[in-house]
Formats: structure tokens, sequence, C-alpha cells
């Protein structure tokens, strides 16, 4: 596939790139802030585009920023969001029901298995979050006055594993239930989030968004 890269790290930068191409994907460009990848992007747009947080002039919250706008001027391009932390005001910006985005913690990245499977699973469409961050999200959306539905501790596993971009093998595989327990638990969430049937979004993308909106 076509990957477009920011990343204000030169090092880092190159290694994704040289790590990319070296898996026999094509990088359209490779750049060190949000305004550079703008440019790329609406030159010559890729399938996805990986971009830090933070990155120039300011290194606060320029990289989120240009993949929203991104996401919303060209639907069709997956965006991956790199993090050093976990910054939740940013991750329901993201989810937005259509799914082809994701938000990796850097410490993830050596895990080049699973940071290549993130690339494949956003530009199919998916999501692919770090555990770690749907875990903070999850958790701080599970306080008592969140407002919403209660989830059982095993919807909560289950909704975490949607998040990540899971399917409901591999569902079932990490949490030792069988396929047909995950399908029960997944109805049980859509029922309690209310998600009809007859949305013309991913509804497990949707689950996830409703469960994370901002209070």
């Amino acid at each position: 596939m076509r990957i477009a890269i920011a990343e204000d790290s030169a090092l880092l930068r190159e290694g994704i790139a040289g790590l990319l191409a070296a898996e026999g994907h094509t990088v359209t460009d490779a750049v060190g802030d949000a305004a550079g990848l703008l440019r790329s992007v609406a030159s010559d747009p890729p399938d996805v585009v990986i971009i830090d947080v933070r990155v120039p002039p300011d290194f606060v919250d320029e990289g989120i920023h240009a993949a929203i706008r991104i996401r919303a001027e060209q639907p069709g391009i997956g965006v991956i969001v790199l993090s050093q932390d976990v910054e939740r005001r940013h991750t329901s910006e993201l989810l937005d029901g259509r799914g082809g985005n994701g938000y990796l913690l850097k410490d993830r990245i050596s895990d080049i298995a699973g940071f290549l499977d993130a690339i494949e699973r956003v530009r199919a469409g998916g999501t692919a979050f770090d555990p770690e961050v749907i875990r903070q999200l999850i958790a701080a959306k599970s306080e008592p006055d969140s407002g919403l539905p209660a989830l059982s501790g095993r919807e909560r596993s289950v909704l975490e594993l949607l998040a990540q971009g899971h399917s409901n093998a591999s569902t079932a595989t990490r949490l030792h239930i069988s396929r047909s327990g995950v399908e029960k638990h997944i109805a049980t969430i859509f029922d309690k989030l209310g998600i009809a049937s007859d949305t013309t979004y991913n509804r497990r993308v949707l689950a996830v968004l409703a469960y994370l909106r901002d209070r």
C-alpha cells in the first residue's frame, strides 16, 4: 500500500519508512511536520497516513488536528496517530463511526508484526487502538458519573478487543470463551448502547464511539 509519514524525530521517521519499504509498501512522503503532511496528502493521496500527535511548530496537538482534517477532507485515507502517552481528549475525535483509524503508543512500535497488522487493519477500514489506550479510556468511562449504561466486566473486555480491531474468533481465543459467547456479548453491548442493526456505519466502531465519547 501507499503510506505517508509525519514524525519530527528523523531517526524514528526514517526507521518507520525503512520498515515499510522492506515490507513492500511505498512511502509516498516522510516529513517532519503536519503542514508538510497536509500538502503531501493533497497533492499525492496515500492509502494510509501515520502521524505523531506532537509535531512542529508547537509540539502540542498539531498532529491530531491534521489527522482529523485528513479524515474530513479525504475519508478514504486511513489514519494512524502515534503518541508517547495516552491523551484521552483526542481519541474520541478520531472515532467517528467510519473506521479506518488507529491510535498507537510509540513504545509498542517495537512489536513490528503488531504494527504492520495495525496498518493493514486500518487500511481495510477497521480500527487499531493500543490496548493501553483502550484500557485507560474504558476505565475513565466506567466511573459512576459517566451516565452510560453499565457494562459488565466481561462486556468491557470484549469492547476493549473490538476497539483494538480483533475479530470474533480472535476475541474468543484471547478471552478463552466460545465464539457464540462473544457474539452474545457483542449483541448485549449493542443493545445497552442503543446501536440499531440498520445503521449504515460499522456497528463495532459505533459501539466504541458511544462508549468513549466525551462526557
